[in-house]
């Protein structure tokens, strides 16, 4: 295809980088020539920051498993009041994705469902984009691999500014900047009202520099504007252009989500009446640590935790020392430390072991200087013994012993500290 021509340029500078990262591009779904390059402009062509970047980008792919996420579902509140959707495409031939701000209910969101679902749920948007370009680079003969994005911002008001819905819409960010760099086409902010620049300002700090480039904040002539850069058929009526449902709806309802207001019915804290096997209160610029012991690959560790009156932090390790407590930063990472809203909606979550070892449970409230944080949890676990083949067999009652003897000292053996 002639669009294979247009990375070539930048061959001698892509090469180097192939090399150094050869050995995780065989767990990435395609990693042209084009894809290499989106890394390294993303860090100006520094070979260095280009490969911490794509490689913590690996380890995201892993922890979240996005090879498989377009085979998870979000949440039926999600999936009913999470607005947006993907329609039309650009005269590029670019994907056009629609975020419509106004009838968005942050708040009855994150009273719904978890921060984590929500922000899965965005990535797995980010990954139907990019299966997107691939089939129209299929289609149209040239290379597409970037979106165009639609802000509608008309109602956006005060019940946007929720802090807890401003940290949430953050991490939207953050987690498109750092996996899916140089993506951004650009971007149209339609019926901004005088908010606006509030809202902006807000979210400014987490965006690079070179996507504040591409964002164009339109007046009132943006249907004009956009039909400049969109073909009427590829537009939404409701947006200036000719395209409608095939009922002839013009806001094309089965192409973009309008969200509205969530029903209470949905607000997961009033419904869940959990019991928790533990709770801690955990000191200001304190942590919680919570040791298992895991004998073989294939144990499944599976957590629900809810916080009082504020997030918590939660991250899981694995130990590099036996006997004696060890930081953060002296263990190796296996869930990254994030903060979860528990206090709003309760966390349950499952890590199957790749490793035998310890592995160390950390509820983290170091990042709170003023406040101490109650929370109730409870950890099982389960082994899948068809992973092991390679385990003893034992008939009657010698399972029983057998399990007695290794299991019940090891793999269900648990300690609790808290520190500083």
């Amino acid at each position: 295809m002639m669009w294979k021509g247009a990375a070539s340029s930048a061959k001698p500078r892509i090469l180097p980088f192939q090399e150094n990262v050869q050995d995780v591009l065989p767990t990435l779904p395609n990693p042209d020539d084009y894809f290499l390059l989106r890394w390294l402009r993303a860090r100006s062509f520094d070979l260095q920051k280009s490969e911490a970047m794509l490689r913590k980008h690996v380890e995201v792919r892993k922890q979240k498993d996005i090879d498989n996420i377009m085979s998870w579902q979000p949440p039926e509140v999600v999936q009913q009041y999470l607005s947006g959707g993907m329609c039309g495409y650009d005269l590029d031939g670019c994907p056009i994705w629609y975020d419509i701000i106004g009838p968005l209910d942050a708040k009855g969101l994150l009273l719904s469902a978890t921060k984590q679902d929500l922000v899965k749920t965005k990535m797995r948007d980010c990954e139907l984009l990019l299966r997107e370009c691939a089939c129209q680079t299929e289609k149209t003969g040239k290379k597409i691999e970037t979106i165009t994005l639609i802000y509608d911002c008309e109602g956006l008001g005060l019940k946007h500014f929720w802090k807890p819905a401003v940290e949430a819409y953050g991490e939207f960010l953050c987690m498109f900047e750092e996996n899916y760099p140089e993506t951004l086409k650009r971007l149209f902010v339609i019926k901004a009202p005088k908010l606006f620049p509030v809202a902006y300002n807000l979210i400014k700090p987490f965006l690079s520099e070179d996507t504040r480039k591409k964002i164009m904040v339109l007046g009132a002539n943006w249907k004009e504007v956009l039909l400049k850069h969109v073909s009427p058929d590829q537009l939404p009526v409701e947006y200036g252009g000719t395209m409608t449902d095939p009922d002839g709806d013009p806001k094309c309802k089965s192409k973009i989500n309008y969200g509205g207001d969530i029903p209470k019915k949905y607000y997961v804290r009033d419904q869940v009446k959990q019991q928790y096997e533990h709770s801690v209160q955990i000191s200001r610029g304190s942590s919680h640590q919570v040791e298992y012991e895991i004998l073989f690959p294939g144990c499944v560790l599976r957590w629900q935790f809810m916080s009082d009156g504020s997030d918590i932090g939660f991250g899981i390790f694995l130990k590099t020392k036996m006997g004696e407590r060890q930081r953060a930063g002296e263990m190796t990472e296996v869930l990254a430390n994030q903060r979860y809203n528990a206090h709003l909606v309760p966390e349950d979550g499952t890590l199957t072991c790749s490793d035998p070892g310890i592995y160390v449970l950390r509820f983290d409230n170091t990042y709170s200087f003023i406040h101490a944080k109650k929370t109730w949890l409870t950890v099982h676990r389960r082994h899948n013994w068809h992973l092991n083949p390679g385990l003893p067999v034992f008939k009657g009652w010698a399972f029983a012993r057998w399990y007695s003897q290794r299991i019940h000292r090891a793999l269900v053996k648990c300690t609790y500290s808290s520190h500083g």
